[in-house]
């Protein structure tokens, strides 16, 4: 019989089963952590994103270490837009990246733009054979890819939440996840969020209504406890 372990959680703590979870890494990509990246082309502080990513990173290498899947979100468009064809998709009108590089020619096919600099995953945190890598063009991770179908073949039933932009990506895969009867963790100094406020705001959506909040020590903690 799988064993479960606790993880010191807000609202208060919660069991998994190692073998029924997986750790879901949303798009720490260039475009959201990196100076001259998207987010920081169009204005929002990436300045806390050292700490994230190196938080993520003992993150991963903790979930590899317990066998816990580690999947990779990995936001982005071909270079046609076949996924944002025009104004009748909503992210023709609300991606910020596909308005900038509109608004700016010279960057035009350069923004979270498959095999681009901008949409390769942060220095530190490649892939390693093992891992999985989800492409997606929306926010959620579930949204028009096999996320869903990746979890349910491990009979994963907990999902651990990383990444960035916290109030955007990461909040839209919590929240679907939540409405397909998974139980997301998110892991908040593992998380770094776009604009003023945003954070809080989603940690308390999070604990609230969707899921339970936790820290990249008290994550590690438990596992080592269960090694």
């Amino acid at each position: 019989m799988s064993r479960s372990i606790e993880i010191a959680a807000r609202p208060e703590p919660i069991r998994v089963v190692p073998e029924e979870t997986a750790l879901i890494v949303v798009d720490m990509q260039n475009a959201y952590c990196s100076k001259g990246g998207y987010l920081d082309l169009c204005g929002f502080d990436v300045s806390g994103a050292a700490p994230v990513i190196e938080e993520t990173r003992q993150v991963v290498a903790a979930c590899r270490a317990a066998g816990i899947p580690v999947i990779f979100l990995q936001n982005g468009f071909s270079a046609d837009l076949r996924e944002a064809p025009g104004p009748a998709a909503p992210v023709w009108h609300k991606s910020n990246a596909l308005k900038f590089m509109r608004a700016n020619e010279a960057y035009a096919g350069k923004l979270i733009t498959h095999g681009t600099w901008d949409h390769a995953i942060v220095d530190g945190l490649a892939p390693q054979p093992g891992d999985l890598l989800v492409p997606k063009a929306r926010y959620s991770g579930f949204a028009g890819t096999g996320l869903e179908q990746l979890l349910a073949a491990r009979r994963v039933r907990t999902v651990l939440v990383a990444g960035v932009a916290t109030n955007v990506c990461v909040e839209s895969t919590i929240r679907d996840a939540y409405h397909r009867e998974f139980f997301p963790v998110m892991i908040t100094d593992a998380t770094m969020a776009a604009g003023p406020g945003a954070q809080e705001a989603t940690e308390f959506n999070v604990q609230a209504f969707f899921g339970w909040l936790t820290t990249g020590a008290e994550l590690r903690a438990a596992l080592l406890g269960n090694a």
